[in-house]
């Protein structure tokens, strides 16, 4: 059979072929996508690209032949730390995004009970029904009962429900700062002395916040508590390349100490090979992640990612100010940082025939349910371009009306 890739072509001709594949794809560097991507303008974007293909071939597998490597990845993990309030003790890894690092937040909490002499037979995790899916993966990965409990009406975690949920095989408890399908901050404190009385993990699922709040925080806004400031959290997972702005890849999850870290890590000499040492699942690992990261990060600064923050935070004001203005649409929840959800007012299926209107005008939303909603991912590419977005929905509002749609996916496997 003839490889689908020919047999050889030259290198502009290859190039040109790739940018006709994509031009179906959403522009979410002009700012036409509330998900999946994210953008701070055209400066960041440049600059993230050019330090990812500066250290693309470098392999983080084994920083002693890369020590610069070593030190930005150090640099980033001690700088997110910072905005998490984490104690001196505080140790953290880059991960390649929010679902390693909730993959390893189970392992963690598994290896913990292991290394302490109890581990149960079946042990399980408590979560809420809004924590996000990877945390499923985690569970499956290693061999621990997914306990969900569903959220009090306005859609944060249930800790009664929760701590009724637990038990004496429980290892893990978590919560969201803030929960992608709402955008509201669960009630972090009131879970993690849930851990507290149990003497058991309790992470904090950060990765949509991990940037944005600390920095809103910094700008005046009041915040319930959700860091390592509360008593009780062993763990917070940070995305990078969503609110941080840097390439795709880039994710921490930082431990409370190096004890519990030390949870997450795998070490073998089980082979011919010598000691084998790994942070996270990954093996090798491009370096192009960790100098995005190092390179956004050391270019914004504090001040930057406050601006890139409220800039976000006023667009997603905004957006829910009008959707509480339409009688056929219902707001989910006042977001708390930058992310909201709306359906139809009647909660049917029309949402997402208003969904399939803004793809036909050129915008993404990601569509989830129960209920049946769009989901805003709001960032600060958007901010110009808010009230072109606003009049595109309420003509997609006129157009879809007595229509109903289909659900999609929030990631698909093909």
């Amino acid at each position: 059979m003839a490889s689908p890739l020919g047999l050889g072509r030259p290198a502009d001709e290859v190039l040109a072929a790739m940018e006709s594949l994509r031009t179906g794809d959403v522009k979410w560097r002009d700012g036409r996508a509330f998900s999946l991507a994210y953008s701070a303008g055209p400066e960041v974007l440049a600059l993230s690209e050019e330090a990812y293909r500066r250290f693309s071939g470098e392999n983080a597998l084994n920083t002693a032949a890369f020590p610069s490597l070593r030190s930005m990845h150090d640099d980033v993990v001690s700088c997110v730390s910072g905005w998490l309030h984490g104690p001196a003790s505080a140790r953290g890894f880059m991960t390649s995004g929010g679902t390693e690092s909730l993959v390893l937040v189970v392992r963690a909490a598994v290896e913990r009970a292991r290394r302490e002499g109890r581990l149960p037979a079946h042990p399980n995790m408590v979560l809420p029904t809004s924590a996000h899916a990877a945390l499923e993966k985690g569970a499956d990965y290693f061999g621990v009962e997914s306990r969900r409990v569903d959220v009090r009406n306005d859609w944060r975690a249930d800790v009664e429900a929760m701590a009724a949920a637990a038990d004496d095989s429980t290892v893990l408890f978590v919560a969201s700062a803030p929960q992608y399908p709402q955008g509201v901050i669960d009630p972090v404190a009131e879970v993690a002395a849930l851990a507290v009385g149990r003497d058991v993990n309790m992470h904090v699922d950060a990765c949509m916040g991990g940037v944005v709040l600390p920095a809103l925080e910094r700008a005046g806004v009041p915040l319930p508590p959700w860091d390592f400031r509360v008593p009780g959290v062993t763990s917070v997972s940070v995305d990078l390349h969503k609110y941080g702005y840097t390439a795709k890849g880039a994710g921490v999850l930082v431990h409370r100490d190096k004890l519990l870290r030390n949870d997450q890590v795998f070490v073998t000499d089980n082979w011919l090979g010598g000691v084998y040492g790994s942070s996270g699942i990954l093996g090798t690992k491009s370096g192009g992640p960790i100098a995005s990261a190092w390179a956004v990060m050391s270019h914004l600064g504090d001040a930057g990612y406050e601006r890139l923050a409220t800039a976000a935070r006023s667009v997603t004001l905004a957006i829910a100010a009008h959707v509480e203005g339409c009688d056929d649409l219902r707001l989910r929840s006042r977001p708390d940082s930058t992310l909201l959800a709306f359906g139809d007012a009647d909660d049917g299926p029309g949402i997402f025939a208003l969904a399939d209107e803004l793809r036909e005008r050129g915008w993404w939303v990601d569509r989830q349910g129960p209920p049946d909603s769009i989901h805003l991912t709001v960032n600060a590419v958007h901010e110009p371009l808010v009230d072109e977005f606003l009049a595109d929905l309420d003509a997609a509002r006129r157009a879809m009306r007595g229509r109903s749609g289909s659900s999609g996916a929030y990631g698909s496997v093909d």
